[in-house]
């Protein structure tokens, strides 16, 4: 029997290699998220030149930077209003926001409600790890309520964000949650979306064992992985109403909305047109 010993990753072509190693921690959903993005891309054959990956501050916004596409990390909070303008002036590219739940919907977050609402022409994943991974592991707006973070010692008071419920009502298209378990399901959806146009949105709830994990008993990753799988239930088309959770409950995954509407971009063209065809 003859022994090849493969010497590259099968997404190399898709990654500043001179960067790695990356940041991201021993047992992090970030890289599980990001290596399905990457399958998903190559699947569909899209040109490189022609996908831009846009982040801010966080753990999941240094995918931007490991990615051989072109991509910007932007200050906190800011990524949606950088790809909503990159957009406007070459609509011919895929731009995708990779992002944090905390940077997306907490300092973000009101950036997430109008780009959602204008039905902007890009797609939005949100890597949900429940916590402030690189500054500290501060309460977010989707930590599960009771569980505790640096700055909630005793328990989180605040009921958590329903990130698919509220991306809905913003307007969105397109609205998927999934985990890093579910590595295939997630591709698919990431397939799905980077076909799709308008504001789509995909939840992916991941493990961070390093900053929410080690203060709730979930100090591992597999731990983490073997929770996804004991409690998660697939429910495609669910009223994203009834998918927020507490921990220890179910937390229900799928695809829950996919529609078509006008883009904001389409409008904005198809005033031009009206407005070049009324000046001549």
């Amino acid at each position: 029997m003859t022994v090849k010993f493969v010497t590259s990753h099968p997404m190399d072509k898709y990654l500043r290699t001179e960067r790695l190693p990356h940041i991201w921690c021993p047992g992090c959903g970030v890289g599980s998220v990001f290596d399905a993005f990457l399958h998903a891309v190559d699947s569909l054959g899209i040109d490189p030149n022609k996908l831009y990956i846009v982040s801010g501050i966080g753990c999941t916004g240094r995918a931007a930077g490991y990615a051989k596409f072109d991509s910007f990390h932007t200050t906190h909070g800011r990524p949606i209003p950088f790809a909503v303008g990159l957009k406007q002036v070459r609509p011919d590219l895929h731009v995708v926001v990779m992002s944090g739940d905390g940077d997306l919907f907490s300092i973000g977050g009101n950036h997430f409600v109008h780009a959602a609402r204008r039905n902007n022409d890009i797609l939005v994943v949100a890597m949900n790890n429940f916590t402030y991974g690189m500054t500290g592991g501060q309460v977010a707006p989707t930590t599960p309520t009771g569980t505790r973070a640096t700055t909630s010692p005793y328990g989180n008071l605040e009921h958590h964000l329903n990130l698919p419920y509220f991306a809905a009502a913003c307007g969105a298209t397109y609205v998927a949650r999934w985990s890093s378990l579910h590595v295939r399901r997630l591709k698919d959806s990431f397939e799905e979306a980077l076909q799709r146009k308008g504001f789509r949105f995909i939840e992916a709830i991941g493990p961070c064992p390093t900053a929410w994990g080690r203060i709730n008993a979930v100090r591992e990753g597999i731990d983490m992985m073997r929770y996804l799988r004991d409690n998660t239930e697939i429910r495609d088309f669910e009223d994203p109403k009834n998918v927020g959770f507490r921990w220890g409950e179910k937390i229900i995954v799928g695809k829950f909305k996919d529609e078509e509407k006008p883009t904001f971009e389409e409008s904005m063209a198809e005033l031009r047109e009206k407005l070049r065809r009324g000046l001549k």
